[in-house]
């Protein structure tokens, strides 16, 4: 079964969508055979490339990688990992360190070598933090209580929680992975799923009661509620996203939140909207949130790091077309690419000198979250997926 799994991963199958396949076509399997199986399948579908260094083939079957796994990452004495792997004896082992970052930290060459460009010395660090899962974090609805508070009602439903270090909203889960999902406190909407730097973006675009705000690239609505909330439930607040089915989503989370000022638009925005401040949390390669999927890196090609950067530039346009005089628009990715970040920014500030940069979120951001006056998170540093984001505001007279 696991083979069978592991063979349609290897060959670009996402593995989130084969492990839900697997196990409803084996309803059978009991709770430890589940989460053997998730754990191979995710694991093998991860480590691959330190895997075949180890059995000095790249191009080894699914059980001998799966042997690999277990015997020489896991620990577990070679006769048992073969018997478990489904061989029929042991296959030997290299016992040398990987050459490579890309073979360390099992990784596409071209992205190991970006990496490398991008962070220098902090690659190795960054990288080794792509393959530890990242913490299950918790997004407080202030319209509804404290943070203090959710952490109360939390422990009495039996989650254990801890506060973030950054945003003065995150709760991380301690422990074991609860069923959210069955939570009453979720079903009254006092909590989202959201990662400590997406919060953080969130809260760089200051949005006060009574204002007008566009979230431009919505998506399911995360950081609209986020938003919302900041709004005290006042005001205008629109979303977009060109996702019909993601709007709806968010639709139902908002109500659930108890926001009632949300207006979805199913078209774009036009310019003159004269909102007050606009969020641009683009479409990108998605580099800062691999360690989310153990065969994302792998999905991905090298195109990616340019594929979405005219999309971007028209995406942040149409953000400075519809923010007032005196308005805010933060910029936003969840990569690490200069070429879709810094670049981007400094060719927009070129065509547009009605707008300049601020420094992002002046008097509460802690200065660990910020180099060369833009925001960056990474998990290495900061323990949350990789962000970045830049604070431009339009003149008034502009």
């Amino acid at each position: 079964m696991a083979s069978d799994a592991l063979g349609r991963v290897l060959s670009g199958d996402p593995a989130e969508r084969v492990l839900d396949r697997t196990l409803r076509s084996h309803r059978d399997l009991t709770r430890d055979g589940r989460r053997a199986l998730k754990e191979a399948v995710f694991n093998v579908g991860l480590w691959r490339r330190r895997l075949g260094f180890l059995l000095d083939a790249p191009d080894a079957s699914p059980s001998q990688l799966l042997f690999a796994l277990l015997h020489g990452l896991g620990g577990v004495p070679a006769p048992e990992a073969a018997a478990w792997a489904g061989l029929d004896a042991p296959v030997p082992l290299r016992t040398d360190t990987p050459p490579s970052l890309a073979l360390r930290a099992s990784l596409p060459d071209w992205l190991a070598d970006h990496l490398t460009r991008e962070l220098g010395p902090e690659a190795e660090a960054f990288c080794a933090h792509l393959n530890v899962p990242g913490p299950i974090t918790l997004r407080v609805n202030p319209a509804r209580l404290s943070r203090d508070a959710l952490a109360a009602r939390l422990s009495s439903e039996g989650v254990a929680t801890r506060p973030g270090a950054w945003s003065p909203l995150a709760l991380h889960v301690d422990g074991p992975r609860p069923n959210l999902y069955a939570l009453p406190s979720l079903r009254e909407g006092l909590f989202e799923v959201q990662d400590e730097g997406s919060q953080l973006l969130g809260l760089l675009v200051e949005a006060r009661p009574g204002e007008t705000v566009l979230d431009l690239c919505a998506g399911a609505g995360g950081k609209t509620l986020q938003l919302g909330a900041s709004m005290e439930n006042s005001g205008r607040l629109m979303a977009y996203d060109p996702d019909a089915e993601r709007l709806d989503r968010l639709q139902q989370r908002a109500s659930r939140a108890g926001l009632t000022r949300v207006q979805v638009l199913r078209t774009p925005p036009s310019a003159g909207l004269g909102a007050d401040r606009v969020l641009a949390d683009v479409p990108c390669s998605e580099l800062g949130s691999l360690r989310r999927g153990p065969d994302l890196r792998f999905r991905l090609t090298p195109d990616s790091l340019s594929r979405f950067t005219s999309t971007q530039r028209d995406i942040l346009a149409l953000a400075a077309a519809c923010v007032r005089p005196g308005g805010r628009v933060v910029y936003a990715t969840c990569t690490v690419n200069r070429a879709e970040n810094q670049d981007v920014v400094a060719d927009f500030l070129r065509s547009r000198p009605d707008f300049h940069w601020v420094q992002p979120g002046a008097g509460w951001l802690p200065p660990a979250c910020v180099q060369d006056g833009f925001l960056l998170v990474t998990p290495h540093r900061h323990g949350t997926d990789g962000f970045f984001a830049a604070v431009l505001e339009r003149g008034a007279a502009g």
